[in-house]
């Protein structure tokens, strides 16, 4: 729209609310997330898998338990059964269906508790610093001594195996990762001038902490959640497995790429569509998680 000029070059106030609504939004954040088309791309794969996962018992075509020994390794495309059977005659289309809620609620779950805790620790551990921060942080650093999946592992054995207890070792094992970003933003916001004047205020430190400190580590909680998401697909479908996550006749992408493991050659459908379910979820979690980093980044350029 071409700004109007009046007498003397002012511009009118017709051309200057359109101006300002068109600034605004070039920075609303949808208009900044939808230019970038891989995270639109790994947003349509989130919503199709959540769409999934929640009406799996509407699109599913069969019961994910249903056996048939009469149809056993039945390849894709076959009469009833768009992916094939696995070595029970289940139909595999069925069984990834409720296999996706089984990955959104694990995954869900891990990383909600993992970041509770977390975020709670590196909330404390940046505002009370000194002793309290060495303490944590040295109980944060010695779990990541430990490779993700092996301190999962760890605790799955300790806890055993079953949804509930494989959504805590995952969580568990994402705290340090909440707690060190979370711990990095605080120890620079707690030192900013509406903090000090909270102070001279006489403002608590729960409520400094709580009302000021926390809503500013907000978008790097944010990003950093979306792309755990994805690794917590990839931890969940590693303990399964290797038998020590969801336990079969449940569901599961990682089980039903454990059934396959031992028929590639005879029925390889099996671990193909699984693993490549998993690939594409984990891809389009990532891809959210970066067009999400690249709204909340002040620097990107508009």
């Amino acid at each position: 729209m071409e700004a109007k000029v009046l007498n003397g070059g002012a511009i009118s106030k017709e051309a200057q609310a359109a101006m300002i609504r068109k600034e605004r939004t070039a920075n609303n954040a949808w208009h900044k997330f939808s230019r970038n088309k891989s995270a639109l791309v790994g947003l349509v794969i989130v919503c199709l898998m959540l769409f999934i996962g929640i009406l799996a018992p509407v699109v599913s075509p069969y019961d994910p338990n249903a056996l048939d020994v009469t149809a056993t390794y039945l390849p894709p495309l076959s009469e009833g059964h768009l992916l094939g059977t696995d070595d029970l005659g289940r139909d595999l289309l069925s069984r990834l269906i409720y296999g996706a809620r089984m990955s959104i609620v694990v995954a869900l779950g891990a990383t909600v508790l993992g970041g509770a805790i977390g975020i709670l620790l590196g909330l404390i551990s940046g505002y009370a610093g000194g002793v309290v921060d060495a303490i944590i942080m040295r109980v944060m650093d010695g779990m990541f001594a430990f490779p993700f999946i092996l301190l999962s592992i760890l605790l799955v054995t300790i806890l055993g195996s079953g949804v509930f207890n494989v959504i805590l070792a995952i969580g568990i094992g994402t705290v340090p990762g909440f707690a060190r970003v979370v711990r990095s933003k605080v120890m620079v916001t707690k030192n900013e001038e509406f903090c000090n004047a909270e102070r001279v205020l006489g403002a608590s430190p729960l409520r400094i902490m709580f009302s000021h400190v926390l809503p500013n580590t907000v978008s790097e909680v944010v990003v950093y959640a979306t792309l755990n998401i994805g690794s917590a697909i990839i931890s969940e479908a590693s303990l399964s497995f290797l038998g020590l996550g969801i336990l079969i006749p449940t569901p599961s992408w990682g089980n039903i790429l454990r059934g396959g493991r031992g028929c590639l050659t005879t029925a390889p459908h099996l671990a193909l569509f699984s693993g490549l379910l998993i690939f594409i979820a984990v891809i389009g979690f990532n891809l959210v998680g970066d067009g999400i980093r690249d709204v909340m980044d002040p620097k990107m350029k508009k």
